[in-house]
């Protein structure tokens, strides 16, 4: 087996990659590189945000106890947040009850950042529950909230001062999907 050339490259730069992991760690963070470990990092340090531990539950806690759904975005690739896999009335239920942090990325830099809160977001949730219902009690897979809903309603906490660099993927396999393209 013969190494790829850029293994040097990775080599040199790995130590930073493992200073940003122990950076993680001091955070509540496990793993950069699993469930958008980088990113929410890098969003609870500009938000002020603290991790809660374990995937069940909330995602993060703000320094007054209140309790927030984090959700994130690469806008090269879609225009919608996802939500939960399994959508049913419990998920609703707690997703009615706690404050909402939206992070707009473009590939991994982040652009933007809204607080939402839950009273924003009742026409989804009305919708989903109306769904789950109409659909004989069976969960939703994963309903969308559109960006253009968030940036329209939400309140921006955050916003980068400088455009992102974009790095365009070789494989065109990898390609980002056009953002103006309808989903389908």
């Amino acid at each position: 087996m013969k190494s790829h050339p850029d293994r040097a490259i990775l080599e040199h730069i790995f130590p930073s990659i493992q200073k940003y992991q122990e950076l993680a760690s001091k955070h509540g963070i496990g793993d950069i590189f699993q469930d958008n470990g980088g990113k929410l990092l890098q969003l609870v340090l500009i938000t002020g945000l603290t991790v809660l531990p374990g995937r069940e539950g909330n995602d993060a806690r703000d320094a007054r106890g209140h309790e927030y759904e984090l959700k994130s975005v690469n806008i090269l690739l879609t225009k919608n947040f996802s939500t939960h896999h399994h959508m049913n009335p419990t998920i609703i239920g707690k997703y009615r009850k706690v404050k909402w942090c939206f992070a707009i990325y473009e590939g991994i830099e982040l652009q933007s950042v809204y607080f939402m809160p839950a009273t924003a977001l009742e026409p989804y949730f009305q919708k989903w529950d109306t769904r789950w219902r109409t659909d004989g009690g069976r969960d939703i897979n994963n309903p969308k909230i559109p960006v253009s809903f968030v940036m329209q309603n939400g309140r921006r906490v955050f916003r980068a001062t400088k455009p992102p660099v974009i790095v365009v993927p070789v494989s065109p396999e990898l390609k980002p999907k056009d953002p103006e393209a309808p989903e389908g």
